[in-house]
């Protein structure tokens, strides 16, 4: 059994590449939820759909966020009829996120997430990182505001000074299921904001101690690939670097993948973590994304 701790753009690629290399029904996925939030009335979980829909097949590309070839008539005449919608929702994707949003009246989230992914026909299973409420706060030059905030409404603009987590309980699978996996992979999200959510419930750091972790960094060559991690581990004190997130995650990673850009940084993690691969980690192609896979599961070495 594998299981995957998730973001909601750099891991859902490699998500891709892993389904083609091991059976999707040994998968388990534990998604952040720190962008949970209500828009229009509806519960919107972005990294839960993400991987859903990556799983399912229907995920748009072009974003890595909602359904491929969506239309977006309920969110334009929403705009002719003067309401500013803060996220842009397709049709389909606004159908899933109503569902969702009446099945949490009866059922916690994970429950609701499992009834949805296999009425999409989704094999692997996924797991919100928590049933609670888990947003963070984000302490910046403009003041404090939630994840969704500062990412959706300001863009990401304003400097990030702190970060500071929610102190939630792990879904009922979480622990279990990291301590029942023979490997736990660390997939290429944001460390502080995606990852870090995950890790800093109680009983979860315990749990990734005593199962083989290999993770693969999201910063390449001294820049994150997608979204402001830079901004977040400078808030945080860490160097913005693969080195960086060696930091993070040194306390129970077993193995290491870094991007060929990284080379002259693998003595000094090996100080860190005694098992640091080098390969190419941008996964731009679904070649790229299953040769990493492969690597991951040690069928490449």
């Amino acid at each position: 059994m594998i299981t995957i701790l998730s973001g909601g753009t750099g891991t859902p690629k490699l998500i891709q590449g892993i389904t083609k290399t091991a059976d999707p029904e040994d998968l388990n996925i534990i998604v952040n939820t720190v962008e949970n939030t209500y828009i229009s009335g509806n519960y919107i979980a972005p990294d839960i759909d993400t991987v859903m829909y990556t799983l399912a097949g229907i995920i748009n590309e072009n974003t890595w966020y909602g359904v491929d070839k969506d239309t977006f008539i309920t969110h334009e005449t929403l705009k002719e009829m003067g309401y500013n919608e803060i996220l842009r929702i397709g049709d389909k994707d606004r159908a899933i996120k109503i569902q969702k949003t009446m099945l949490m009246e009866k059922y916690p989230l994970s429950k609701v997430v499992d009834i949805q992914r296999k009425k999409l026909c989704v094999k692997s299973k996924i797991i919100p990182m928590s049933d609670e409420q888990s947003n963070i706060r984000i302490i910046t030059d403009e003041g404090e505001m939630s994840f969704h905030e500062f990412l959706v409404g300001k863009k990401a603009q304003p400097e990030v000074e702190d970060i500071i987590y929610a102190d939630v309980k792990p879904s009922d699978d979480v622990i279990s299921t990291i301590e029942d996996s023979d490997m736990v992979i660390i997939g290429p999200s944001n460390p502080i904001t995606s990852i870090g959510p995950i890790i800093s419930m109680n009983g979860v750091k315990e749990a990734l101690k005593n199962s083989y972790v290999v993770a693969v960094s999201p910063i390449i060559g001294g820049n994150p690939v997608s979204g402001p991690a830079a901004k977040f581990m400078n808030a945080m004190g860490y160097e913005v670097s693969c080195e960086g997130v060696a930091t993070i995650y040194k306390e129970f990673m077993d193995k290491f993948i870094i991007d060929v850009e990284d080379t002259e940084s693998e003595k000094k993690i090996e100080k860190l973590i005694s098992k640091v691969v080098i390969t190419n980690t941008n996964m731009k192609t679904i070649n790229d994304k299953v040769r990493l896979a492969r690597i991951i599961l040690g069928e490449i070495l």
